[in-house]
């Protein structure tokens, strides 16, 4: 079948057009996101989740229905990252600026241009406790939970965000899992870290589903302005996250919050199932830099 890679500063995906015929998707993703068996891209070899990407005919602007298969074979119902990559997908097969992208947790705008990146509305963040969801009837407010002292927040998948001095020198992959699986969150959290800057924060995050550190999360940028702005460390209406990969935007507005950064086409090929993935020819390519 014909397959693509994107990424969106560095938080990478396979993409698969919906159209083409996978007997067992979970299957599918398990196997090419593995690092051992999924696509060598320089150093880097998987990726952190399958977009299965269907355009839909019939709407004034272009829409597209995003389904995320991750890498544990789940379906995250919400990925800003893998939005934002859906959307320059889109936008290179009907050449428009602004697409509508169909998830699990809602239709979201994005818009597709050449300068800025690709940006996408990402809805209202939540603290409430059965939108997280949450044990219990109170929102979690910076209180420990094992090592750390979180804040739960709903970006479309949950949170858990602790602010550290300094994300460079925490052992993430020690501290993160006892909170991803606390009984505080009865179907897991991604665990989110920020230190502050100048102009914003820097981020490191733990994904649900990857079970391991990405490169850049979107929902987890998104995650970490929304709960700066709620314990008072910022009154920004923009604020600049960073993770590894690069750069992201979050700006509130009256509609919620949006996320803007760079993504890039970094591939397209065929693979082959017959006994473990085989990514075979292909081009590379660039899209919405």
């Amino acid at each position: 079948m014909n397959v693509e890679k994107y990424h969106g500063t560095g938080n990478d995906f396979f993409v698969i057009d919906a159209s083409e015929p996978v007997a067992d998707r979970r299957a599918l993703a398990i196997e090419l996101c593995d690092s051992d068996d999924g696509l060598a891209v320089g150093e880097r070899t998987g990726a952190d989740g399958v977009l299965f990407l269907a355009l839909e005919d019939g709407y004034a602007s272009p829409r597209v229905v995003m389904t995320l298969v991750q890498p544990d074979g789940s379906t995250a119902p919400m990925c800003g990252n893998g939005a934002r990559c859906a959307a320059a997908w889109a936008a290179e097969r009907t050449a428009a600026e602004t697409v509508m992208v169909d998830t699990q947790a809602g239709t979201r705008r994005a818009t597709v241009d050449d300068a800025e990146g690709v940006t996408v509305e990402m809805g209202a963040a939540s603290f409430a406790p059965d939108a997280v969801p949450l044990a219990g009837d109170e929102p979690l407010l910076d209180e420990s939970v094992e090592d750390l002292s979180v804040t739960a927040v709903d970006t479309g998948v949950p949170h858990a965000v602790a602010f550290v001095d300094d994300v460079a020198t925490v052992d993430l992959d020690a501290l993160a899992p006892p909170v991803r699986h606390a009984n505080r969150f009865p179907h897991g959290a991604n665990v989110t870290l920020a230190s502050p800057r100048d102009d914003g924060f820097d981020q490191r995050t733990y994904e649900r589903g990857v079970e391991g550190e990405t490169r850049s999360c979107g929902t987890g940028a998104v995650a970490i302005a929304a709960v700066a702005r709620e314990l008072g460390l910022t009154e920004r209406d923009s604020v600049a996250v960073r993770p590894p990969g690069g750069r992201l935007d979050v700006r509130f507005t009256a509609r919620g919050a949006t996320l803007a950064g760079p993504t890039e086409r970094e591939f397209a090929g065929s693979v082959s199932m017959a006994a473990s993935p085989v990514v075979k020819g292909g081009t590379d390519g660039a899209a919405g830099d």
